[in-house]
């Protein structure tokens, strides 16, 4: 099958420290992912000292290619800009992206 056809999810766990981690999967079943986060399966991951890990957000792509672009995007964004996504506040995330600091900007 073509890779770019396969699809892939795109995520975010909440690691035992709080901090966000976002991370891809090319798979079926994401849950397979985030058993491997918790196990520690891969000592040199950056997880690996942040366990236990929870999913907080997922989304499904049909591409693995758009689903790579939303990672690299949502690395880039700040931890405020995360948590609103997870919440699902669409309204503050635009906010938040018109602001360079991502800090919440006072509302008119």
């Amino acid at each position: 099958m073509d890779e770019l056809q396969e699809g892939a999810f795109v995520y975010i766990l909440l690691c035992s420290d709080g901090a966000y981690y976002v991370g891809s999967y090319r798979g079926a079943d994401l849950n397979v992912r985030i058993v491997e986060h918790n196990s520690g399966y891969r000592k040199t991951a950056w997880t690996y000292r942040r366990r236990p890990v929870a999913l907080v957000w997922a989304d499904h792509f049909a591409r693995y290619d758009e689903a790579v672009a939303c990672e690299r995007q949502l690395k880039g964004w700040s931890r405020a800009k995360k948590a609103t996504l997870i919440r699902g506040d669409y309204t503050e995330i635009s906010r938040l992206a018109k602001s360079k600091s991502g800090q919440r900007r006072p509302s008119s």
